[in-house]
């Protein structure tokens, strides 16, 4: 299936009839952002949406941020010192942070927030697998022992994946990670107004006046001065595209972060409009498989599965025909990046036979049991993959039960680890940052993982290895492995790389360049 079976091409005309009703004389003093999909869960722990992500860096503050380079740099940090060969580091809070409700930010909150996130990250989980005693010794000073050198731990802090480390008071962090927290304090630049929330059509941020910027250095992802220009941040969930591109049009809007592609050529044409990318890294896309539930508990019947994997029918209904905005014979690590192999990718590579897919299915043992896929329908990149992914369940004879949903809805369905009688699930579409599949460090395996919750003991121990590699050379050797070991049971199924570029007026300077929609260092005219 390919992209003008799913996305039809709208004209400038109907566009413009589409446009929403945003007030003009507001609009001047607010920047107005269209976000890839309403904000359903405040809480960047509890959720992996990246839309939740992207809320929290404006809320949140991290101890670490990541530059343009994808370095590591201390942010509410004055700095670090690492002891006992590597085995006891010590964090220092930087002076005069504060909370969005006047009280200091103090090591517990920065302890009692470590812990938390650790315990749903990946990342941070293995952090917390080699720490022997984390403690709080003074009130700017976070000390960390641990059982073996963790050489990554900025890194780890530091990363700006669905599931970064919010510091929040030590009130909120002592929540339980499968718990939500819906009160939003953060000591980031910028304060979640609660009051003026519009479930599925509106959030909007202040400018925090109290928050302390990093005093050196320039702006460059998450790291750096953060300073934030724009009084006021408004976020409106217009899931219409050609609603979204005539707001943009006629400047009802600032920003749509995520255009389709389709619409593209379109705001090209606007001279007004400032087209781009900015992420070069790009999406991965993922056929998410629930390993608890059958069919997909049986290795045999993912590995059956990816012979009807076409990576270009995806990539082309995500990001169009133009071969520049997309790459097929993807694997598991972000191509072009130091730890992309092409080990096992004929997988993807050899002649597509769907009979050839039913008979191998049958033979690994699928019966025809119901496989629910739940789909959001108001994600276009999401829609597109589910869209696809559906037709291919269907070509090779998978007794498909399809959900459509809202993009809240299946963040919130698919932590659900039960049957899908009781609410759960079988299988979904999503994609990742490119920049977080670098390296194997958020891959984890189990429970503890990302939703889908494989089991693969070789797989674990590989990656677990990766994080002692002394040198490149064996990095990539073990990525090597990794890789050729994912196809043997494969945690999810990727479904190729593309570029999604945004569209701003430009009537905004300043937006950082990067992976995500950051808002500071913004200017409006």
């Amino acid at each position: 299936m390919r992209r003008r079976d799913i996305l039809k091409t709208v004209s400038a005309g109907a566009a413009v009839l589409a446009a929403p009703r945003i007030g003009r004389g507001a609009a001047a003093a607010a920047l107005r952002f269209v976000p890839q999909a309403d904000l359903a869960v405040l809480d960047p722990v509890f959720t992996t949406a990246y839309v939740t992500r992207n809320h929290a860096f404006m809320v949140y503050d991290t101890l670490y941020g990541i530059d343009d380079a994808f370095n590591p740099q201390p942010q509410m940090l004055a700095g670090h010192t690492v002891e006992n060969d590597g085995k006891l580091w010590t964090l220092t809070l930087r002076d005069g942070l504060k909370f969005h409700d006047g009280e200091p930010v103090l090591a517990k909150d920065a302890l009692a927030s470590i812990r938390r996130w650790a315990q749903r990250d990946a990342f941070g989980a293995s952090l917390l697998a080699a720490v022997d005693d984390m403690a709080a010794p003074l009130d700017r000073a976070v000390r960390i022992r641990l059982k073996k050198p963790f050489p990554m731990l900025p890194l780890a802090m530091g990363h700006g994946s669905n599931t970064m480390l919010p510091v929040m008071p030590e009130r909120f962090a002592n929540t339980p990670p499968s718990q939500a927290v819906t009160e939003m304090v953060g000591s980031g630049p910028y304060r979640f107004i609660a009051e003026e929330r519009v479930a599925g059509s509106l959030a909007v941020y202040h400018r925090f006046d109290g928050y302390v910027p990093q005093p050196d250095g320039r702006p460059s992802f998450t790291a750096g001065p953060k300073i934030a220009h724009i009084e006021r941040v408004e976020w409106h969930t217009i899931p219409d595209a050609a609603t979204a591109a005539a707001a943009l049009q006629a400047a009802e809007i600032d920003w749509w972060e995520q255009p389709t592609a389709d619409l593209l050529p379109l705001l090209r044409q606007d001279k007004a409009v400032v087209v781009d990318i900015l992420d070069r890294a790009g999406n991965i896309g993922f056929l998410r498989l629930n390993s608890l539930l059958p069919p997909f508990d049986n290795p045999a019947v993912k590995r059956a599965l990816l012979g009807a994997v076409n990576q270009a029918d995806f990539m082309q209904a995500v990001a169009g025909d133009d071969p520049a905005m997309w790459r097929d014979k993807v694997g598991v690590f972000t191509p072009g990046t130091p730890l992309a192999t092409d080990a096992g990718i004929e997988v993807f590579t050899r002649k597509r036979d769907d009979a050839q897919v039913r008979r191998d299915l049958a033979a690994a043992g699928y019966k025809g049991e119901p496989v629910t896929f739940i789909a959001a329908t108001d994600f276009p990149a999401i829609n597109a993959l589910c869209e696809v992914s559906a037709d291919m369940f269907r070509k090779i004879g998978i007794n498909l039960v399809y959900q459509a949903l809202d993009w809240g809805s299946v963040t919130q369905r698919r932590n659900i680890q039960g049957p899908p009688s009781q609410g759960g699930w079988n299988a979904h579409c999503t994609y990742t940052a490119g920049y977080d599949l670098m390296n194997p460090s958020l891959n984890a395996i189990g429970r503890a993982g990302f939703v889908g919750w494989p089991t693969d003991a070789k797989l674990a121990a590989l990656r677990n290895a990766w994080f002692e590699a002394p040198d490149l050379p064996t990095q990539q050797a073990l990525c090597r492995d990794i890789q050729l070991q994912f196809w043997q049971d494969p945690p999810y199924v990727p479904l190729g790389q593309f570029f999604q570029a945004t569209g701003y007026r430009n009537t905004l300077s300043g937006i950082l360049r990067g992976s995500f929609a950051l808002f500071w260092n913004i200017r409006k005219a």
